[in-house]
């Protein structure tokens, strides 16, 4: 085989190498990812209790499960304790996220 075709396998190989990394990290990690908003319905909520937490840290962590109005994946986020008890399952609102981060909801009554 010649030298330029394996120089040119390895160099695509790199490239497709780098194009997975990124696609990786802004899509399952949520790295530089846009704010978007999107109409949900809270499914359900949950606690969890940390069991070895330190003294300054919250001894929960609280969840949500949501689904797209519109359709689409389910999802889960994390949030505060203040949002946590603030929203009940079946709340329809606007959804604010970065990548896999929430940001904030804001409840309405939707349109049937």
């Amino acid at each position: 085989m010649p030298i330029t075709a394996m120089l040119f396998l390895i160099a695509l190989a790199v490239v497709a190498g780098c194009y997975w990394i990124s696609s990786y990290k802004k899509h399952s990690l949520g790295l530089n990812a846009k704010e978007r908003s999107i109409e949900i319905r809270i499914l359900d909520k949950q606690a969890v209790t940390i069991e070895h937490s330190e003294q300054h840290e919250d001894p929960e962590q609280y969840w949500i499960y949501v689904e797209p109005l519109c359709g689409g994946p389910k999802r889960e986020f994390q949030v505060g304790i203040h949002y946590y008890h603030a929203i009940q399952a079946q709340d329809c609102g606007l959804l604010t996220y970065k990548g896999l981060h929430f940001l904030h909801f804001s409840k309405f009554q939707p349109i049937r």
